[in-house]
């Protein structure tokens, strides 16, 4: 269930939003469950066409990324976005609805603009935590580690290195962004702090076919930063900083030390593995 208590303790010295009675804001968390518009691989694995709804071990991928964020203590409300908000429901365990807080709204064309339309508003408070439903190894354990990495940044996004993921699964197979210091596999997880955060937002309405190609993202922000980019002679903290300041937000990557956090579902052997370590962790 969801906690409303609002601690720190594993991190007193976090900084933290404030509420106007001193309390700390509890994060809203945005669940992206809808279908793209191009051919899913998975679809064939998917329950009534929905790729959120595909079971491993006995729960949809939905309802795992769903678990984990109700069991955040810095997680106060959840909103899940698709197509087909019934759908979605009907796909998760009664329980889930009655004892979490826990909304459906319905998705427009692109993830961005489904999410610009909420996020801010009372449907979705500030804080904002974008998450997928294809996340379905997400933990308290990791997202206790993103949030104790947030520091007010406007924007930050959750990666794992290359380095990490090796070490755990060496024969792993993801898209890695690679810059001086390190390669780096997105997490699927997304802070949006404030309203300062909307112009990344609807920044990634305008690349988001090209989600998977860091090059072409980089490419927006001009030439040079471009140029370090492909020739790997800015770090990926420094090259977010640069596109921040671009859009006057200050975005950063937070690095997770746990490589389950960039292992997602976007293909049949991500299926497999990622069935296997729950299969594994679970008894």
């Amino acid at each position: 269930m969801i906690r409303i208590a609002v601690t720190s303790a594993q991190n007193p010295e976090k900084p933290t939003a404030m509420e106007p009675s001193g309390q700390q804001s509890l994060w809203t968390a945005i669940i992206l469950a809808g279908q793209r518009p191009e051919v899913d691989a998975m679809a064939p694995h998917s329950n009534g066409g929905y790729k959120a709804l595909i079971p491993i071990a006995g729960q949809t991928m939905l309802e795992r990324v769903a678990r984990a964020l109700m069991a955040s203590s810095d997680i106060g409300r959840i909103v899940i976005m698709g197509q087909s908000p019934a759908t979605l429901k009907a796909g998760l365990h009664p329980d889930l609805v009655e004892k979490g807080n826990i909304t459906f709204v319905e998705s427009h064309d692109g993830i961005a603009a489904s999410i610009h339309g909420i996020i801010g508003t009372e449907r979705a408070p500030w804080p904002v935590l974008a998450t997928t439903a294809d996340n379905p190894l997400l933990t308290e354990e990791i997202l206790d580690c993103f949030f104790q990495a947030h520091d007010g940044q406007d924007v930050a996004v959750g990666v794992v290195e290359r380095q990490t993921m090796l070490a755990a699964y060496p024969d792993a197979r993801r898209t890695w962004l690679k810059f001086r210091g390190g390669a780096y596999s997105g997490a699927n997880l997304f802070a949006l702090h404030n309203e300062a955060a909307k112009p990344a937002v609807d920044f990634w309405s305008m690349v988001e076919q090209d989600r998977k190609k860091g090059w072409k993202i980089f490419a927006h922000f001009g030439p040079w930063l471009l140029l370090r980019a492909i020739t790997r002679t800015i770090g990926f903290r420094q090259a977010m900083a640069k596109a921040g300041r671009r859009m006057n937000l200050r975005a950063e990557p937070i690095v997770l030390p746990i490589a389950e956090a960039a292992i997602d579902v976007d293909k049949p052997s991500d299926l497999e593995l990622v069935t296997g370590i729950l299969s594994a962790r679970e008894g």
